[in-house]
């Protein structure tokens, strides 16, 4: 089980290292834009580099490790009034609902993408293909889900 959690959080750690490579680029490509307008020459592409392949995997690729280190936000005031038990069932409670939720969002990015790359859509002016962004945002949702139930382990590895 130890070898399953120590996965989960590695390939978490992988996907978080892709999400800060994309933002970096992402602010390399703005501060160029920027200087490039000072001079009169906007950066071509900048909008769609930006905005519709780093935004998506920026977000995307970030989600398993910030849900791992629960770097979200709780509504703790409401579950510090619960036992301990009631705590941790409505913690699993949340979690299953997540991971449908996760597994809908999942399943719909990648039907998304096969309409994408069947109908060739691309970006309007550096003609990037949609399809693979929906792909890795849709797998990184999958992850999602597997963080979730190493979530729900973690829970009830600390009640036995």
């Amino acid at each position: 089980m130890e070898r399953l959690l120590n996965g989960v959080f590695w390939v978490s750690k992988v996907l978080n290292y892709i999400a800060a490579g994309a933002l970096t680029f992402m602010i390399c490509t703005t501060v160029v834009d920027v200087f490039f307008r000072a001079f009169g020459q906007p950066f071509i592409g900048a909008y769609e580099i930006v905005g519709l392949i780093c935004g998506p995997l920026v977000i995307g690729l970030a989600i398993p490790l910030s849900s791992w280190n629960k770097n979200h936000v709780s509504m703790e005031f409401v579950l510090l009034m619960l036992s301990k038990r009631k705590m941790d069932i409505l913690n699993v409670m949340t979690r299953i609902i997540c991971i449908l939720l996760f597994v809908f969002i999942g399943y719909n990015l990648l039907v998304l993408g096969n309409y994408f790359r069947s109908a060739g859509e691309v970006s309007p002016t550096l003609l990037i293909p949609f399809y693979w962004i929906t792909y890795v945002v849709g797998l990184s949702c999958f992850i999602e889900c597997v963080v979730f139930m190493c979530d729900i382990i973690r829970i009830w590895r600390e009640r036995a």
